[in-house]
């Protein structure tokens, strides 16, 4: 990672008293930071395609009943380093699904060298997304419009089997599910502009 580039931190945590206490740590580490809260899960994919988080720190508790939506996030920013926030008894198993883990009984110092460690991992940081073809593009800029499947086939000429293929390869490529989410995607790739949304 360049030492002079800001590290994008994202909290993920529903305590405001422990929020704020991790943030002063953070922010005291003599780190180049941005810090970013998400008080739910759902709110975690629109942070990390906005502000290209380099480390989540995530209460576990979200994960535990979303097992597969937090796959999910991983699968799809890889980029992404997942640590946990532990304060409270959760099994091995679960924490086994995170890069690594933080407890808040850890020192100031631990907590910044695991969040250095997460940050500046260089195979993250080059790895590839899958590429869209040209058709998916076509598929997914249509999508982000608000366009139906029909509408879609009828757009582009094919068949609507056709669109929910693509669709399926965008969500596998992009391991994006929800419309809003590939819409958030479709702008932050810069393949269609906020003002052609609100047109």
């Amino acid at each position: 990672m360049n030492t002079h580039a800001y590290i994008n931190i994202l909290i993920v945590e529903p305590s405001s008293i422990i929020y704020e206490g991790l943030n002063r740590i953070l922010s005291g580490g003599g780190l180049r930071l941005r810090v970013y809260r998400a008080e739910n899960f759902d709110a975690i994919e629109q942070c990390i395609l906005s502000k290209k988080v380099n480390v989540a720190i995530v209460n576990p508790l979200y994960v535990q009943n979303n097992e597969k939506g937090f796959h999910s996030l991983r699968s799809g920013y890889p980029a992404t380093s997942w640590v946990a926030l532990v304060y409270a008894f959760f099994d091995q198993r679960l924490l086994s699904l995170f890069d690594g883990s933080i407890s808040i009984s850890d020192s100031p110092e631990s907590v910044i060298q695991l969040v250095k460690q997460n940050a500046s991992t260089e195979n993250k940081e080059n790895a590839t997304e899958e590429v869209l073809s040209e058709r998916e593009t076509d598929v997914l800029k249509l999508l982000a419009t608000g366009l139906t499947n029909k509408e879609i086939a009828e757009k582009l000429s094919i068949s609507i089997n056709t669109v929910i293929t693509h669709r399926k390869n965008i969500t596998q490529k992009t391991g994006i599910k929800s419309v809003s989410g590939l819409t958030i995607y479709a702008v932050v790739k810069k393949l269609v502009s906020l003002d052609y949304l609100s047109e």
